[in-house]
Parts: structure tokens; sequence; C-alpha cells
């Protein structure tokens, strides 16, 4: 059985809630931190497991995935909840926002509930369930959402899908902000993305691809804010991938508008180029965009307009992918690529280590106002220890979990996990230095 107490000896320990940055030892009892100080001043228990941790390790919050697609219930033949904390693990991930677009959808307070639940049967992971915007994720009649957020909904969301009807979206934004809910809205225009699965262009021209104009995004977004002014609703907005719907973002907070958003690796790592050879690993929703649009991404990482970076998780089996590229499945499995493709953005220089595990811890908890991602004196245990320089290669086929369908097949990154633990025990191990206390 682990031991109920434990000490990390050395690592860097990096907070950016509280500003913590500095070298230290850490203590953990009975699943929570009870201490942390500067090497060699901390007491260790006589039963004291000791983890040894090797020059260069940072130990930070567990992270917080603000975006994932489960595979159960409905889809376990693509991945199961099982397999999804395993990946989760290896990635450093301790607490995940699930997607309500199952079969059938999270649009029922029993089926919250049990997602709850069998988060915590892991043992791993906290699953926190958004719940359906709308019945169905139809986008027809608004879903009960007060009695969604009495079960323990964290958030309001057709996943996948926007919600088209402006009619709705304000009725929605009006009730939610009557109790303090936030609603997550993927940003695409449904009419004008209908049937596209590239971004249009010269490169979706040439491989005959039907297109999505990349305004799409922009003019969902665009309605979007102005229906927050109207409502005073809180808005978040999903996978942004457009500089033209970045700037309004930018600008709607400038203005104080109660909005955020997000965006996943393959936004700042890819540009449409990736989809060459008509690869559908790299067929995702939004489709990769231009390098313009790319490095707007990168610099709205930098600059506070992005508050969160999520996995965008979205398993798919073999078969999903084995199509035509118009024809395939769109998404791309993100769990253990997330901390070392968001990495790369601090080793290319575009924001500091802090603000990258800022983006992966306290700001998607901010987000939704729950009490996670951070280092501090009696808060739950749920760390992450990695190696900022430790090199590895993302390979499909040997990937943790089920889903391998990743858009980074091939990818070189520095930047790897070296243990994971939920209120204390360790869940994921990759060759741990420990031993018991002297």
């Amino acid at each position: 059985m682990t031991p109920q107490t434990s000490v990390f000896v050395g690592p860097r320990l990096l907070d950016p809630a509280s500003g913590l940055d500095q070298p230290g030892d850490l203590l953990v009892r009975a699943g929570r931190i009870v201490d942390f100080a500067a090497p060699g001043t901390l007491g260790r228990p006589a039963d004291a497991l000791v983890i040894d941790t090797p020059p260069g390790a940072i130990l930070c919050p567990g992270l917080f995935d603000l975006r994932a697609a489960l595979g159960e219930p409905g889809h376990e033949y693509r991945e199961t909840i099982a397999s999804a904390a395993q990946a989760a693990a290896a990635g450093g991930i301790t607490t995940l926002v699930a997607l309500p677009n199952s079969n059938p959808p999270i649009d029922d307070p029993a089926l919250v509930r049990l997602l709850r639940a069998r988060g915590e049967e892991t043992g791993s992971l906290t699953i926190l369930p958004c719940a359906a915007l709308t019945r169905g994720c139809r986008g027809e009649e608004l879903a009960e959402l007060g009695l969604l957020r009495e079960a323990g909904a964290v958030a309001f969301t057709d996943g996948t899908l926007a919600l088209a009807s402006t009619r709705l979206m304000r009725l929605a934004l009006s009730y939610a902000s009557g109790f303090g809910a936030c609603i997550i809205q993927h940003p695409e225009d449904a009419s004008l993305a209908a049937g596209g699965s590239a971004t249009e262009g010269a490169l979706a021209t040439r491989m005959g691809l039907p297109g999505i104009p990349a305004a799409a995004e922009a003019i969902q977004v665009a309605r979007d804010l102005r229906l927050v002014a109207l409502t005073g609703g809180r808005l978040h907005f999903a996978h942004v991938s457009t500089a033209e719907a970045l700037a309004l973002i930018r600008a709607a907070k400038a203005e104080g508008l109660p909005v955020t958003c997000d965006t996943a690796p393959p936004y700042f790592d890819l540009n449409e180029t990736a989809i060459g050879d008509f690869r559908t690993y790299a067929k995702l929703s939004p489709p990769l965009r231009r390098e313009a649009d790319r490095r707007a991404v990168c610099a709205a990482l930098a600059d506070g307009t992005i508050d969160a970076v999520a996995s965008d998780h979205q398993p798919r089996d073999a078969d999903d992918k084995r199509q035509p590229f118009a024809q395939a499945s769109p998404g791309g499995t993100g769990l253990a690529t997330l901390l070392g493709v968001t990495l790369a953005q601090v080793h290319a220089g575009t924001i500091s280590l802090p603000r990258a595990i800022a983006l992966l811890t306290c700001g998607p908890a901010a987000v939704l106002g729950v009490p996670a991602g951070r280092i501090a004196r009696g808060a739950p245990a749920d760390l992450c220890l990695f190696h900022p320089d430790r090199a590895w290669q993302v390979d499909s086929g040997r990937l943790p979990g089920k889903a391998q369908n990743t858009p980074f097949d091939g990818r070189a990154l520095e930047g790897r996990v070296l243990g994971t633990w939920k209120a204390g025990r360790q869940v994921f191990a990759a060759h741990p230095p420990q031993r018991a206390a002297a």
C-alpha cells in the first residue's frame, strides 16, 4: 500500500497561481499538501516515502484539461473512461472537463452524477462534466440547466456543435447568468462550415477538398459577443484558431465583457500544411489554419488573450480515420501530448515556463471557478512532476490509452512527465526515483 506520507526532495516548485517558483521540498500527508520549504529545511516524518527528483525536474499542480471528449458512454470502441484516465495520468492531467457529446448525450442529471462517480472510480482523475446546453445537443430546445447544475455540471455546451440559434443563445446566456454558470461555445457558423473538411484557400483547392472559410469562426464569435453585451452572461469560446476571432475577443475583454477563450496545441504547433498527402490524423474541427493564424494564436498565448490551453481530445478508432479525407471523422487525441506540445512554445521563446504552466493549471480552473490547479498548504496533492528538457517522440500506436489518432505522430518533443499524483497517490510513473525514509 502506498504510504500516507511522502516528501518530494529538491524539485523546482512551480505554482503560477501564487507566484511560487523556487527549489524546495514538499510534504504530503493523507492526500493533501502539508507544507513546502527551501531544500533541506522541511522535516521528514520517519514513515515518509522520499521521492528524490532528478536535477532540473519541476513539480507543478496536476494539469487541468478544460476540454476533452470521452468515448463513454456509447462509443467505448473508441475509448473508455479507464483508458482515458490512463492517458491523462501519463500526460500529468489530474482534472478533466468532459464534453456532453456521448450516446446518450449528457442532458440528464443522472448522467452528470454518473460521470463524476466514474471519474472517482478511476482513482486517478477527477471528471467534471459539461452538460448539454440543448436537449440531445440538437440545438432546438434548452436543456434543464438548473437541474443539471445542481447535479454537478460545471458548464453548459453542445460540445462539438455550435448553437446556431441566436434566440436560444440569448436565452441560454440570460438563464445561466442567474446562477453564475458559464456557456461554452464551439465558434463556427454551421451554415458556412457545412460539408467542409479543410480551411478554404489555395491548399484546399489544390487538394480538391471542400473548404470551410476561416471567417466562419469570427462570424460566430462576433454574434455571440453582441449577445454577451446584451445579456451580461458568461461565455467561453473553445479552441479559437484564427487571428480575426482572437482580435474580436481581445477587444471584448478590453471593454470588460465576461468572456474567456482557450485554444488547443494543434492550432499553435501546426498549420494547414499538416494535412498534405491527405493525412486524416490531421483532420480536426476546427480545421488547421494558415500560418498567419497559427502565429496569431501564439501571440495571443503570450499577451493573455487566451486563458487556457485544452487538449481538445477527440478519440477516434482506425475505421474513423481510414477513409477518404473528406469522409474521415475529424478529431485528434491530445491527453498524453498536452504538456509536451505546449512546452514547445517555451523552447521557442514564445511564452515563459510559468505562463505555459498557468495555461494548463490555474488558468482553466479560473475559467470555471473550480478550486484546483495550484500548490497550496491544505490543498489536495494533485501534482505533476516533469522535466522540461527530456526529449521523446510521439508515436501513434504506442501512446498510453486506447485512442491513437494523434496529429502529432512523429513529432519530436522536449518536456516529459516523470510522475503524476492524485490526492497524494502516485498514479503514473516513468521510472520514479523514490526510497523509504532512513
